[in-house]
């Protein structure tokens, strides 16, 4: 498994809560869990403190998104490299997972799990995850969805590097907005202009009428 693959974790970590809406999904061991996804191990380990612990962490997270998305660079490294130093990975070669055709294992860099609780381990997963995408994409690459209230994180892979939305579904709601502001500016134009145009004529003097 490469390490980029982690990254997800940090997007899945920030997106479980909703600021703008008051809404956050992370209240229970359960949903702590559901964070791990296939790492079971790390997920048996989650308790009700981690609840508040992944919280604190998410903060952390999503100011690193933010600053990415404001354009600040050292700020954005600066804070993912504070997680890194709080919460380091023990990266190992694995490969118990996969294997060839010829029944090999194929080696892969995984990050070994010798945290001392379930933030700690997820965190550092998540943090060196980011990093990677980040050296390799590039900061600008971690962004905040423009679609509000939305203001999810997300990671742009695109070749063009234009992605502003989270998903598909927000694009299509933040177009079709533009969409109706535009017409409104419109009509409002066109009204505005047929208001001048009638008061044009009743102010004309009658012996040019």
């Amino acid at each position: 498994m490469e390490l980029a693959y982690y990254s997800d974790y940090a997007v899945r970590l920030v997106n479980t809560e909703q600021p703008e809406r008051g809404g956050d999904t992370l209240t229970s061991v359960e949903a702590v869990r559901e964070l791990f996804g296939v790492a079971q191990q790390m997920a048996r380990r989650a308790t009700e403190s981690d609840v508040t612990r992944l919280r604190a962490v998410r903060a952390r997270l999503r100011a690193v998104f933010e600053a990415a998305d404001e354009g600040d660079e050292v700020r954005a490294v600066d804070l993912l490299n504070a997680l890194m130093m709080e919460f380091p990975v023990s990266p190992q070669v694995s490969g118990h997972e996969f294997r060839d055709e010829d029944g090999r294992p194929k080696w892969h860099m995984h990050i070994a799990d010798h945290a001392a609780n379930a933030t700690a381990g997820y965190t550092a997963t998540a943090s060196m995850g980011l990093a990677i995408q980040l050296t390799e994409l590039g900061v600008e690459r971690l962004g905040i969805c423009q679609a509000r209230p939305c203001r999810n994180a997300y990671l742009d892979t695109s070749t063009n590097r234009s992605r502003r939305y989270c998903s598909d579904r927000c694009a299509t709601r933040a177009n079709v907005a533009a969409y109706r502001a535009r017409k409104r500016l419109d009509s409002e134009r066109t009204g505005r202009t047929g208001r001048t145009a009638e008061t044009a004529q009743d102010t004309t003097p009658d012996s040019e009428r």
